[in-house]
């Protein structure tokens, strides 16, 4: 799962950097870093997750 998650975020800050999403907070190249915020977080908890159950 955690890999699943890693690689769809990778691809996100990557298309990103060449096309900016657009999404709200999410205008200019220079967001990408919001992105990979994101996936620490989500990673983190998937993480826990994981240890907990």
């Amino acid at each position: 799962m955690t890999k699943a998650i890693a690689v769809l975020l990778l691809l996100a800050m990557a298309v990103h950097i060449i096309k900016p999403l657009g999404l709200p907070g999410l205008k200019r190249r220079a967001d990408f870093w919001k992105i990979a915020l994101f996936a620490f977080a989500i990673w983190t908890v998937a993480l826990v997750i994981n240890e907990v159950f």
